[in-house]
């Protein structure tokens, strides 16, 4: 009779989703917090910018970051085997990958910071709400996904999850205020709300 082993538990995976499911919390929590507490100062300027010529500068760069977004999605899939035909991986597309994080994080910083000193965390309307929980959401993702691309032993969906989750928040932060905007003040599916 032979004795099958049950298969090992990795408890250092366990240990490191279960940080950077708590990084990702906290760090949602604390923007929602700030955001919320935040007195929304409507004359905020971004790079001297202020009112619509601000919103037309984010709506840009918003757009910018969902098109390093999208790259950062096809570079993901290409290191991982994930595009038809691909049979080989040439060694600068991880870091290129990489790099386009950077960028496209320090991208996304400016808007964030604009969007919390001009209008804080809104809870009404509809549009507002969703773009200000998926702002919070993206930075919770964001900080998870460095958390978890440093742990090697994690379960094969971990990684892909997270990023999946930024490309996502991504999206949805584009759609309720690049699109809005581009869109004369309203996107499908949401009700006008304060920009």
């Amino acid at each position: 009779m032979s004795h099958v082993r049950p298969a090992r538990r990795r408890p250092e995976a366990g240990l490191a989703l279960a940080l950077a499911f708590a990084a990702a919390v906290a760090v949602f929590v604390g923007l929602f917090l700030f955001g919320r507490a935040n007195t929304p100062d409507y004359t905020a300027t971004m790079f001297g910018q202020a009112d619509a010529d601000a919103l037309r500068l984010k709506a840009q760069l918003a757009t910018g970051v969902l098109g390093l977004a999208a790259l950062q999605l096809l570079l993901a899939l290409w290191m991982y085997r994930r595009l038809p035909r691909v049979r080989r991986v040439p060694g600068p597309v991880p870091i290129v990958h990489r790099v386009v994080g950077v960028v496209l994080f320090a991208l996304s910083v400016p808007i964030a910071v604009h969007c919390v000193r001009a209008y804080g965390v809104q809870l009404t309307g509809s549009r507002a709400a969703v773009h200000s929980i998926a702002g919070c959401f993206f930075y919770g993702a964001f900080a998870a996904k460095v958390l978890l691309v440093r742990s090697r032993r994690l379960p094969g969906w971990a990684l892909p999850l997270a990023g999946g989750a930024l490309v996502v928040g991504v999206v949805v932060l584009w759609y309720t205020s690049a699109l809005w905007y581009f869109n004369g003040d309203s996107v499908p599916m949401l009700s006008l709300g304060h920009p």
